[in-house]
């Protein structure tokens, strides 16, 4: 039987040790005065007994007072509890607390999709192609370690030394002491951002929608850097717009989320120049660097520009999207304030997850997953690329990224994209809708393709529904 909860009850002590008399005293006023109304549960003896540091029997006599005053009733195993209104009481009015106002979320869309849906615009990876045993049997031998009892705001340490010994495998220099690990990619920029003493960030446009509202969110001015990827960057255009003195430029220069486009070398010298030129900090967001296929990975501009850039990754998308791990590897002076903020929001992250991570690491199961993984990928990406070929109407476009999760399929601007994503959903397949991607006008007319997250059948099914629809011309503005 759940018992209700008691009240808290205040004694007032006539001297220095409180009586059975002050206890029937206190109660008595409180039920007069109305503050005590009918049903209350006062508190057990024994919780008396410890508050007031008095006997039991005292706790106990004042109570059987009460009773016998007609005040409060004893109720076997269940307590002691105030009677109905007397010509003395006066009923408490319920006090209806008001709701806290809230902003609207920006982002309603849950993470994962209904049951019978297609998700075709997803950022995740087919779960079938995750190592779900292997970390099993990590997370079994971690448990059977003991726990500490404390956590490391910074960041459980094996892990710290795992991740940089692996970022120093790729050319860069990279120290555990630098590395602050996060709860996915998502806290290393909640926390750069919150760190920052100027509030104007300049970001890629079309931009990671949820980076996009986090910085909104947290005050900060956007200053919008066009990105083709049809075209590529103009070097010049963003000189123009770094002109503005942004304090940071957050870049996702590997597989950029959503478009797909990579960097040329080129490119990336440039815009480390732009950046220096303009006295602007970067932000790398290097998501998808090493999504690329026979373990080769692009330069990062962290290896081009040095420890002054700020690099984040995670492996939440190519390793388990439960797990939420990720990083930021930051300057060393810059690491005390990114652990500063990290405490303000989390105070530490779980140790457990990060733990088995580092047992992921340590045993060389990573890169024998990433192999397997770019395998996989690899023939979706060729398979998705010929259905889109094969299926797709004149006047289609879409990127060839050659890597990462995820393309770009672009559409005429006759079509009307709102009206088009809504006659999808109804077929089952679902698209993202981007108009929270852009900084100013939308340049770029259509929505992710997501090839890692669907078998070749089910992307194949879903871009003949996409294909049949755009061919019907029912959806023009």
């Amino acid at each position: 039987m759940t018992r209700s909860p008691y009240i808290g009850l205040h004694v007032a002590v006539a001297n220095r040790r409180a009586s059975a008399a002050d206890i029937v005293a206190s109660v008595q006023r409180e039920i007069e005065t109305g503050a005590l109304p009918a049903g209350s549960r006062l508190p057990p003896v024994r919780v008396l007994e410890k508050q007031l540091g008095l006997s039991k029997n005292t706790a106990q006599a004042a109570y059987d007072e009460l009773v016998a005053r007609g005040l409060v009733e004893a109720r076997e195993r269940e307590g002691v509890f105030v009677l109905a209104a007397t010509r003395f009481t006066q009923a408490a009015p319920i006090v209806v607390a008001p709701t806290p106002q809230f902003v609207a979320p920006p982002l309603s869309r849950p993470d994962l999709p209904p049951r019978g849906t297609t998700a075709l615009s997803t950022v995740f990876i087919d779960p079938e192609l995750l190592p779900t045993e292997r970390i099993a049997e990590c997370a079994r031998s971690v448990l059977r370690e003991r726990m500490p009892s404390h956590y490391d705001a910074q960041g459980y340490r094996p892990l710290r030394e795992a991740i940089a010994k692996r970022l120093r495998s790729r050319g860069l220099d990279v120290e555990a002491d630098e590395v602050v690990i996060t709860t996915g990619s998502q806290q290393s920029l909640d926390i750069v951002a919150r760190s920052l003493a100027v509030r104007r960030i300049a970001v890629e446009t079309p931009l990671y929608a949820y980076a996009k509202l986090l910085f909104e969110t947290l005050g900060n001015e956007l200053v919008g850097l066009h990105l083709d990827p049809f075209s590529g960057i103009d070097l010049d255009a963003w000189d123009r717009a770094l002109a503005a003195k942004p304090a940071l430029a957050y870049l996702i220069p590997s597989f950029h989320n959503p478009t797909g486009y990579s960097y040329t070398s080129t490119e990336m010298r440039g815009v480390l120049d732009l950046c220096v030129k303009h006295g602007v900090a970067i932000l790398e967001d290097d998501w998808g660097s090493d999504m690329l296929s026979d373990g080769e990975y692009r330069p990062m501009l962290r290896m081009l520009g040095g420890k002054d850039v700020l690099y984040v990754n995670s492996f939440t998308k190519k390793l388990l999207p439960s797990l939420r791990v990720g990083f930021v590897a930051a300057p060393p002076s810059l690491v005390p304030t990114l652990v500063a903020m990290k405490r303000l929001s989390t105070l530490g992250n779980a140790w457990l997850t990060e733990a088995i991570v580092a047992e992921f690491l340590d045993r060389g199961y990573y890169d024998t997953h990433l192999q397997q993984l770019q395998r996989a990928l690899d023939a979706r990406y060729a398979s998705c690329l010929a259905s889109l070929d094969e299926l797709m109407p004149d006047g289609v476009r879409w990127t060839h990224p050659g890597g990462g999760p995820t393309l770009w399929l672009d559409l005429p601007r006759s079509i009307d994209l709102v009206a088009l994503e809504a006659h999808l959903a109804r077929r089952g397949v679902l698209v993202s809708n981007t108009s929270a991607a852009y900084v100013g006008p939308a340049h770029l007319h259509g929505f992710r393709v997501a090839y890692a997250y669907l078998s070749e059948d089910e992307m194949r099914r879903a871009l003949t529904i996409v294909g049949d629809a755009l061919r019907s011309h029912l959806w023009q503005k």
